[in-house]
């Protein structure tokens, strides 16, 4: 019996490994690593700032309508989702390694955009309904700090050995190559068994009041407004740093983003549990908001790694508190919850940098953007306490 015990519990971690590493190339890879390229890229004469601010918009739109076309995909298909999410991500960064004009550049990072919501709904979907594992999500969603970090850690090492860009690139595809190797074998080996983790959150939330969650309309709201707060950090905190603070590698401060996201997703569980999630939620996007507005006040080395870690440490505790809860408010809607939230994430990304140039363009200042974003998060939190 012990032995039994042990092998599924050894089971399910591998389970929420595999789906780790889906967000780990989709999302840390295919979607973040572009932040830690952007300045080399600039240095390199690939793309100026404008043609740079152009590609992260279609990546934006791209995890748009990626999350749109999620909504309509069933539920059994997860695993194949994911593997196509990985093979999608690796081709687009090898893509990235060849000479492109600003156009083909542009759409081949909202075709990124596009798989990077292909692993993020997939890879969601597949561990906590197809799986059933609620208590895997810590686990799964450290995954994109952790492909935030050593995606940013071969591009510092890389270009510290004097490689360029292109070269970058296509080590960043090899190296995505060698991850989905790992994860590829487990995904589709598992059948559902949610019954028991069912009843599990249902005592749960019984035995603590304070767990009752929002419903499913405020949470795709909130959703949406935190998708607009984190992604002015999150789009240009190395510009930021490479342009206010000379002398510091601005890749190294975005591997901190990356740092703070991986053990956050176990605080932010653990949170969860012992506040539920209103006052969770409430509680991640106030300190959020926190770590977004403090470059606005205070201009420093120390300021910007502050921002990055506590930045880094939420948004991604965000998705761990929100995903299990529409996980848990499916079935009192008619629509795919998760697909729906994944979009409104995106309308807010997209928004972000739209705000942020107009309000740039006004004040020739990144403080105004900063100020607007940590404002949407504070909103949020409100909208949580309802």
């Amino acid at each position: 019996m012990e032995k039994t015990i042990g092998s599924t519990r050894g089971a399910r971690t591998l389970e929420a490994v595999a789906g780790a590493l889906v967000l780990a190339i989709g999302m840390g890879f295919g979607r973040f690593s572009f932040t830690g390229m952007y300045p080399l890229m600039v240095r390199d004469g690939v793309i100026d700032v404008t043609a740079g601010s152009v590609a992260a918009s279609a990546n934006y739109a791209g995890y748009l309508l990626g999350a749109i076309l999620m909504s309509r995909f069933k539920h059994h298909h997860a695993a194949r989702l994911c593997q196509l999410s990985m093979i999608g991500t690796i081709a687009c960064l090898a893509v990235l390694s060849l000479h492109l004009p600003e156009s083909l550049l542009a759409t081949v990072r909202f075709v990124a955009g596009v798989v990077s919501a292909m692993a993020m709904v997939g890879a969601s979907i597949w561990l906590l309904h197809v799986v059933g594992q609620h208590h895997g999500a810590p686990l799964l969603f450290a995954g994109v700090g952790v492909g935030i970090v050593v995606s940013a850690e071969i591009i510092a090492i890389g270009a510290a050995t004097g490689l360029n860009s292109a070269a970058l690139w296509a080590l960043l595809a090899a190296a995505a190559l060698l991850l989905s190797a790992l994860a590829w074998p487990r995904l589709g080996m598992s059948h559902a068994d949610t019954a028991s983790q069912d009843d599990d959150d249902a005592h749960a939330d019984r035995r603590n009041p304070h767990r009752s969650a929002p419903n499913a309309y405020v949470l795709v709201a909130l959703y949406g407004l935190a998708g607009f707060g984190y992604i002015v950090t999150a789009t240009y905190l190395p510009l930021l740093v490479k342009d206010t603070v000379p002398g510091i590698n601005p890749v190294h401060i975005w591997a901190a983003f990356g740092i703070g996201a991986v053990p956050s997703c176990f605080l932010w569980h653990w949170l969860n549990q012992r506040l539920g999630s209103r006052r969770a939620i409430a509680l991640n996007l106030l300190v959020q908001a926190v770590g977004v507005v403090l470059p606005a006040l205070v201009v420093s080395a120390s300021s910007f790694l502050a921002s990055a870690v506590l930045v880094g440490g939420t948004f991604v505790g965000t998705v761990t508190i929100a995903m299990p809860v529409a996980r848990q408010i499916a079935s009192t809607v008619r629509f795919n919850v998760m697909a729906t939230m994944t979009a409104a994430y995106g309308v807010g990304q997209i928004l972000g940098p739209l705000v942020s140039s107009a309000l740039f363009a006004r004040t020739h200042s990144f403080d105004a953007p900063l100020v607007a974003a940590g404002a949407s998060l504070v909103l949020a939190a409100a909208l949580a306490c309802k």
